[in-house]
């Protein structure tokens, strides 16, 4: 799984599902950039990596598709 499929499916796992405008409020980013990494067209940022591993309390090696399970930090 690429990291815009596994962006996309915290998001949707979490519970209440939250929007992708609810994500970008909570990581200081636009929905836009949000839409754009969940469908591939744009890379995220060091910065983004951290604050959404920060979010979902996952690993960057998940989050990256380095690590198949969801180890929690």
């Amino acid at each position: 799984m690429e990291f815009n499929e596994r962006l996309k499916s915290l998001r949707c796992a979490k519970i209440p599902t939250i929007t992708q405008k609810d994500l970008a409020n909570a990581l200081g980013i636009t929905q836009r950039k949000v839409s754009f990494m969940e469908t591939g067209t744009t890379e995220p940022s060091l910065t983004d990596i951290i604050e959404i591993c920060k979010f979902f309390n996952v690993s960057a090696d998940y989050l990256l598709g380095l690590q198949d399970e969801i180890p929690r930090k």
